[in-house]
């Protein structure tokens, strides 16, 4: 993670430190122009248009940075917020159950070898020195390996549960965010309204300027809640595939531990 976010910055300090320094040579040589008369006038043209020619090629973070103004920052920072906070534990998510796989194969083969050669106990440091919950299952599992099979089983069945509450923690607090973001959206919509027909009833008059402000904050932010509930919805889905998988795979490969534990026992 450290090598993570030292590219990271690296990056960082590369994208925003090559325009800092360009725009700091334009403003260097405007000045030496300025100081002559004659490119005088020209100079002050440069200063005065270059903003214009910025703000019409400002890109997508200028124009979303734009609507989320003109939406009201009271009602879209919370959705703002949930798209944060929701991203961020979609994030730690993905890398925890990223983490989380293991080559069941390899290490049921492990297993084997390891306890045709030391016994129980030299299967248990394979699952000791072997990083994610299908090896903390099998430790738990041979570790109860004196009690009889049955207990093994039950041992197996009971810690796989423990690891699929582990491996589905936070889920519920992203659900939270994709149903609560659009949520906030539609109540920034009601607002809107509200303050539309506010206007007409001080003005007294129907008019396309009176309604425009309530109007796009109404828009603006059921559609900010749209999207982030949408992008939400996506990582949330991608996430249950991945505890899927890893479920089905503490499954099957519990099955086949429990195979290698009958094979040894009859020797």
């Amino acid at each position: 993670m450290k090598k993570l976010f030292a590219i990271l910055s690296i990056v960082a300090i590369c994208s925003y430190g090559i325009p800092v320094s360009v725009l700091a040579q334009d403003v260097a040589s405007t000045e030496e122009y300025a100081e002559t008369p004659a490119v005088a006038e020209t100079a002050v043209t440069i200063e005065t248009t270059t903003p214009a020619d910025m703000e019409e090629g400002g890109g997508l973070h200028k124009t979303l940075k734009q609507k989320f103004i003109e939406g009201d920052a009271i009602w879209m920072s919370p959705v703002a917020l949930c798209l944060i906070l929701g991203l961020s534990l979609c994030i730690e998510r993905i890398i925890y159950l990223s983490l989380s796989s293991t080559n069941t194969k390899k290490l049921l083969n492990n297993i084997d070898a390891a306890w045709d050669k030391g016994g129980v106990n030299a299967a248990m440091d394979v699952c000791r020195n072997t990083r994610g919950p299908v090896a903390s299952i099998f430790y738990q599992g041979l570790s109860r390996y004196d009690e009889g099979l049955d207990v093994v089983e039950k041992t197996v069945a009971s810690y796989g549960g423990v690891q699929l509450g582990m491996l589905e923690k936070n889920l519920t607090w992203i659900s939270l965010f994709i149903a609560i973001a659009p949520s906030l959206g539609f109540l920034g919509t009601v607002i809107g309204m509200i303050q539309a027909f506010d206007k007409i009833q001080q003005v007294g008059d129907i008019s396309p300027t009176v309604v425009a402000g309530g109007m796009k904050v109404a828009l603006l932010t059921t559609v900010f809640g749209l999207i982030v509930a949408m992008i939400l919805q996506v990582f949330f889905n991608y996430i249950l595939t991945l505890v899927e998988g890893l479920t089905n795979d503490m499954e099957d490969s519990s099955i086949s531990l429990l195979d290698i534990i009958v094979k040894h026992s009859k020797k």
